[in-house]
């Protein structure tokens, strides 16, 4: 299918390698391993994934860097945190950027409106209205603790 980013992933490693940039060649080695093995999984080995499906392992991939980085903090491992981040920064070069939050609110307000929902209790039916919309445009955390804050008020 589309070679446009995961060819993008290969030029950029190629780079890195001549810089001797080890963390960055480090981080898009995982990521094309991630999506070699998302590939394998979704039985696309040889058409390949769209870019699309790429930037859904590469979100996922920062996903579990930050909350890596979360619970390296709590442990008090902050050599750890920082080399987390650091991976997650990288990762998300390659994402497209996220809404505004003023969209994100237009969106929910929108959600909760057309639900009819009045409290916290409804929760589950606002989300489940707007993340079709959300998806791949906002984290998860995100929508929902902006999403708590409008329902709780």
């Amino acid at each position: 299918m589309a070679e446009g980013l995961k060819q993008k992933l290969n030029e950029d490693l190629k780079t890195s390698m001549k810089a001797g940039a080890a963390l960055k060649i480090s981080v898009l080695r995982m990521a094309m391993t991630a999506v070699h093995n998302r590939e394998i999984q979704l039985l696309k080995k040889t058409e390949g994934l769209s870019d699309e499906e790429i930037i859904e392992v590469l979100r996922t991939e920062v996903k579990k860097r930050n909350d890596s980085a979360s619970e390296f903090q709590k442990g008090g491992r902050m050599d750890l945190a920082e080399k987390e981040n650091a991976e997650a920064v990288i990762l998300a070069e390659y994402l497209p950027a996220e809404i505004s939050d003023e969209d994100l609110m237009r969106i929910l307000k929108d959600g909760i409106r057309e639900e009819g929902a009045t409290g916290e209790k409804d929760f589950g039916k606002v989300m489940k209205a707007v993340m079709p919309v959300l998806k791949g445009k906002a984290s998860g955390g995100r929508i929902s603790s902006a999403l708590k804050k409008l329902l709780g008020s």
